[in-house]
């Protein structure tokens, strides 16, 4: 097994099951998301760095100079209610307190030592000033407290807490806006994702439109030659030049084998006329001499059948095949068939029941009879040889719209063991013999049966398929337009625009 194969059970990662587009959008919407939160996160911390350093060293420089103030008051032996008058911030939301002589006063009765964080008193009354930044213990808002020892003579500490609540109700919104920001980058770094993607992938649509259509037999595909883009220009004349060789092989291909079979219908007639001589005469040969005689004919005419076979898919590939399409009723169409194919079936093969749905009478089929016929007598001699005789062949509306059927589809089913699931598009393949290659009767099929078939279904617009049968074996369908009557008046479904994938079910 080659390394990188995946096993049946193996379920590919997500990345891997996305489309192509899908990822290249994908990755212009996390390389927009990356860049836009980096940016993001980048300005705002850079400007609540600032910002905060700001407010800090401003508040640092008022808590100190309100500390000068009133120690110069306490020195004066002024009265301890005037020690924080002196005290000012300059803005609003400055917050005063004194601890003197393990005393506590305050400017405003809204805030009082336990506002103040406890790391902080401590490092002051080891005589070190210091800031924090923390929350209020009541209400949550933050702050910048300041905390100055004042000479040590005095035994008093002055505190200071700046409300920043301002501050983070301006950090709050800044982030709100580069949130936004980086949202709408991303959005739009995936819709130009798609549209890049787009614009990129759409030389791969037309790429695409074109393997299916050669796929489907049409090998006149070329695609337009790209104008501007060297790169595409290439892709496009790699492309083009590699359909011409295609064609180029699968023609000298169709060549071969037509001037082959030509060759081979001279001696094999000449062939076949001297074994009529002999078996003329067969009643003079010994009995080992006859059975080689009848074997000598067994194969000759197998040889003459699939002469006549290859010649007939020839000129279906050089698409000069003569079809006369005639207007018919598809019961009598198929009940006629069926009995013109005794003469191809084995001595010991029984002609199946023809079963006719009564919807079927509303439409008529365009067809060429000779190559319907043909059709229906592949399909039972392949039941015979294969399948252990035909058992049933049944006519039944397709698609019905408002009573009148549009499509007819004819079944032939067999008596085999059926068809496993991956032969049962192959078998339409020339000389695909599969697992039958070793059952009893192979050797007397020509491997191109059932590749008449399908050639001649769809030179009537229509499609055939295999698939299994509610007894078991082997069903195939093929499916015709029909003229369906509209207002007196035959509305003809098109035979001219088959399908590509003929051989798929619907």
């Amino acid at each position: 097994m080659c390394p990188n194969a995946i096993s049946p059970g193996h379920v590919a990662p997500l990345w891997t099951r996305l489309g192509l587009r899908a990822r290249v959008t994908a990755v212009f919407a996390l390389g927009a998301l990356i860049l836009s939160v980096s940016v993001g996160g980048l300005s705002y911390f850079t400007a609540r760095h600032f910002l905060l350093g700001d407010r800090v060293n401003s508040s640092i420089l008022t808590a100190y100079q309100n500390a000068s103030n009133i120690s110069q008051k306490i020195q004066e032996n002024a009265r301890p209610t005037t020690f924080l008058q002196v005290a000012d911030s300059g803005t609003t939301g400055s917050y005063s307190l004194l601890e003197l002589a393990e005393k506590w006063y305050e400017r405003t009765a809204s805030v009082g030592p336990n506002d103040v964080p406890k790391s902080l008193r401590a490092m002051v009354q080891h005589g070190r000033a210091g800031t924090q930044i923390s929350l209020r213990p009541g209400d949550h808002d933050p702050i910048i407290a300041v905390g100055i020892p004042l000479p040590r003579h005095l035994r008093a500490s002055y505190f200071e807490l700046f409300d920043i609540s301002d501050l983070d109700h301006t950090l709050n919104i800044l982030a709100l806006v580069l949130f936004g920001a980086g949202l709408i980058a991303t959005l739009l770094g995936a819709a130009l994702g798609r549209w890049a993607s787009g614009r990129s992938l759409s030389p791969l649509t037309g790429v695409s439109r074109a393997a299916v259509a050669i796929a489907g037999g049409r090998l006149d595909t070329r695609l337009t030659a790209a104008k501007g883009d060297p790169d595409l220009a290439a892709l496009t004349s790699s492309f083009n030049r590699m359909v011409d060789q295609l064609q180029e092989r699968i023609e000298r291909e169709a060549r071969f084998t037509s001037d082959v079979s030509h060759e081979l219908r001279s001696p094999l007639t000449t062939l076949a006329a001297s074994l009529e001589v002999l078996e003329s005469q067969a009643q003079d040969l010994t009995d080992s001499g006859r059975r080689a005689l009848d074997l000598l004919a067994a194969d000759l005419r197998r040889f003459q059948r699939m002469v006549g076979d290859l010649l007939e898919i020839s000129r279906a590939d050089a698409g000069s095949s003569d079809a006369s399409f005639e207007e018919v009723d598809p019961g009598e169409l198929v009940r006629r068939a069926v009995v013109a194919s005794q003469r191809t079936l084995p001595a010991d093969a029984t002609l199946p029941p023809v079963h006719v749905d009564p919807s079927v009478s509303a439409t008529r089929l365009s067809v060429d009879k000779r190559r319907f016929e043909r059709v229906m007598s592949n399909l039972l001699e392949n039941a015979a040889l294969y399948g252990g005789g035909a058992t049933s062949v049944r006519v039944e509306s397709a698609s019905p719209t408002n009573g009148s059927p549009r499509a007819v589809r004819v079944s032939v089913e067999d008596a085999g063991p059926g068809l496993p699931p991956d032969e049962r598009s192959k078998v339409f393949e020339r000389f695909y013999r599969g697992h039958v290659a070793y059952q009893r009767g192979a050797g007397t099929g020509t491997g191109l049966g059932l590749a008449l078939v399908a050639e001649h279904v769809r030179l009537h617009g229509g499609k055939v398929w295999a698939d299994e049968s509610p007894s078991g074996g082997a069903r195939f369908t093929l499916e015709l337009p029909g003229l369906v009557a509209q207002d007196g008046e035959d509305a003809e479904t098109s035979p001219e625009d088959p399908p590509l994938d003929m051989d798929a079910a619907p």
